[in-house]
């Protein structure tokens, strides 16, 4: 299936001129990491069997394994603006990452593998335009409400949530307030679906998508990362309690990020057809291994496709390109500019 990519400038923090009306398409879900060795706050820690994975991780992207104690997020920062500049896309949404909390809000210490500020993913989309930023805001966090508000005033495009990981119950009712708020300023909200084995997981129930039904309910945009697919072999099926949602719920949507690893991409023919694939969104889930070999043994890829594109070192091209061969079409792509937040739009209280 052949696709033509189509042109934009882009600015995140400024409005956007267009030529004749056409948007570049973005990859609205990529990782920020760091160990705050350049000053980021940013912080890593790992344990057990996600050492090797993270050294595995940065060897996908081209860097040594020493990063993980050197000036980790200046190298990976620099990859990423090198990997988006070569790329078709216009921009990527850059992901931040809250503390795990309890329900009174307070940080639960040495629970989570990595921390990246709110802060920092806002420093970065100012000062690269390729750059858009998602926050990260545990809603019960006492200054929840504060945080979004200051975030909302700095140009977050989007609100980024790991419900099974950082031990976030959406469906609570005491954060109706909070999701009513995000409908109010429309900003989306981005929540990790389906099991996950990258990050140390919390509460393995909230992996299913109903979790999210009252963020719905309030009105807020959600969408469901990773289509509530399985990461690993005895994960629960939630693949189609999401497909049954989104014809219950007109602002659910599902991202294709790590549909490119072993099991997240079983249901990829599913995905590319209607009424589904007028859902997707695109994300690479980048650092995350990027493979097209699992999608071809599927038969949802052609042999030369694979062979274009499943080594091509722009690991954020790659992906991009693997998923148009599959049969994503450009829409799929270009969707999120109407999902996101505005750049630059300042919401009033």
């Amino acid at each position: 299936m052949k696709h033509e990519v189509s042109d934009q400038s882009a600015g995140p923090l400024t409005a956007r001129p267009t030529n004749s009306g056409e948007r570049k398409p973005i990859d609205m879900h990529v990782h920020i990491v760091g160990n705050g060795a350049g000053g980021s706050g940013c912080r890593l820690h790992l344990s057990g069997w996600h050492k090797p994975l993270a050294s595995m991780m940065l060897k996908g992207i081209g860097l040594p394994k020493e990063a993980l104690t050197g000036d980790l997020e200046g190298l990976y920062v620099a990859k990423l603006l090198e990997w988006v500049r070569g790329s078709s896309l216009g921009a990527i949404v850059i992901l931040a990452q809250d503390e795990v909390r309890n329900e009174k809000g307070e940080v639960m210490h040495g629970v989570g593998s990595f921390y990246v500020p709110n802060d920092y993913v806002l420093k970065l989309a100012r000062e690269n335009a390729e750059f858009l930023p998602a926050v990260s805001i545990h809603p019960a966090r006492p200054d929840a409400m504060e945080e979004l508000e200051r975030c909302l005033a700095e140009g977050a495009v989007m609100m980024k949530c790991l419900p099974n990981c950082q031990n976030i119950n959406c469906g609570d009712k005491k954060f109706t307030k909070f999701w009513e708020r995000m409908a109010e300023a429309k900003l989306p909200l981005l929540a990790h679906t389906g099991g996950e084995h990258t990050v140390p997981v919390v509460r393995k129930e909230f992996a299913n998508p109903r979790i999210l039904e009252l963020p719905l309910r309030c009105g807020v945009t959600v969408i469901a990362a990773h289509c509530a697919t399985k990461s690993g072999l005895t994960d629960p099926e939630y693949f189609y309690d999401f497909a049954k949602m989104t014809e219950e719920f007109p602002n659910l949507y599902g991202d294709t990020s790590a549909f490119n690893v072993p099991l997240r991409g079983r249901h990829i023919d599913k995905c590319v057809l209607r009424p589904l694939v007028e859902r997707m969104v695109h994300g690479s889930d980048v650092p995350v291994p990027v493979s097209g070999i699992w999608a071809w043994m599927r038969g949802y890829l052609d042999w030369d496709s694979l062979q274009k594109w499943g080594e091509n070192p722009n690991v954020l091209e790659r992906d991009y390109q693997l998923k148009l061969a599959m049969g994503f079409p450009m829409e799929c792509f270009t969707r999120i500019h109407d999902i996101m937040r505005p750049v630059g739009k300042n919401s009033p209280k």
